[in-house]
């Protein structure tokens, strides 16, 4: 029986027009599956099937998902990203997850870390990524020492956050991508035009905890809130997490923008 897949024109460049076919004919796609991104289990013969495909430095793997969790796409990681997603097994995390270390973020090239939490708004639990830098930003191409972290960010269509009472506006173009249960990336549009870029991309993949994930399949979006050096910092709970963001949005240190899931 054929398979109820997806093969996107840019998966078909990749991987060719034979093993393209092959699969759409159900030759070499699997029946059961367990979703690359919401790590759940899938029936390409009951349900549509979206094919993803992660590019290295070197290989390339083909993955599966849900069509409804994320649409079929070439994703370039790295070596490292690529090996890392092949071992992931979606451990549990704690209440709490924080990238290892700071990552570069394009265009900016400034130095950011990234926590996730879940936030409550309005009586719900949403998704969160919070980003803050470890040091001021300045505008590129210039030298000054003041910090343009918050204006470069509000050019770009975030919205300034006063208080945590609503849900951000969601900003188009701009994605997070979750895949293989992981945090891999904030993406951007690119300003060719074309596949979206990195914004922000984690040497190894971040570990959410499964309700986040949950919560983040359910509203098919996240928050992500970003602040100046020194108005959040590394929050052990979700609750001292919760008072920093209050805080920084009080002092008008804080912008928002709801992120559509994936890249969707």
């Amino acid at each position: 029986m054929p398979r109820m897949l997806d093969v996107s024109d840019a998966v078909r460049a990749e991987i060719g027009d034979e093993e393209a076919d092959r699969l759409l004919a159900g030759e070499n796609a699997p029946g059961s599956y367990d979703c690359t991104s919401c790590r759940t289990p899938g029936d390409s013969e009951q349900e549509r099937t979206s094919t993803v495909l992660f590019v290295g430095d070197e290989t390339a793997v083909l993955a599966f998902a849900h069509a409804s969790c994320l649409p079929s796409q070439v994703v370039q990681v790295t070596e490292e990203q690529l090996q890392g997603a092949v071992r992931s097994i979606g451990a549990a995390g704690g209440d709490l997850a924080a990238a290892g270390e700071p990552q570069k973020s394009v265009p900016e090239q400034a130095v950011l870390g990234v926590t996730s939490g879940l936030v409550l708004i309005d009586g719900e639990l949403h998704p969160a990524l919070v980003v803050e830098p470890t040091s001021a930003i300045v505008r590129p191409g210039t030298t000054g020492t003041g910090d343009d972290f918050l204006p470069l960010l509000i050019e770009q269509g975030f919205m300034p956050v006063t208080e945590l009472a609503s849900v951000p506006p969601v900003l188009h173009g701009w994605s997070v991508l979750l895949a293989v249960g992981q945090l891999h990336a904030v993406l951007q549009p690119s300003a060719a035009g074309g596949q979206p870029v990195a914004w922000w991309q984690a040497h190894q993949p971040l570990q959410v905890t499964d309700s986040w994930r949950a919560a983040a399949n359910k509203h098919q979006q996240v928050l992500m809130f970003a602040a100046p050096v020194g108005s959040i910092g590394r929050q052990p709970r979700e609750d001292l997490l919760r008072d920093a963001l209050d805080k920084a949005a009080a002092n008008g240190q804080l912008v928002a923008a709801a992120l559509p899931l994936a890249g969707t």
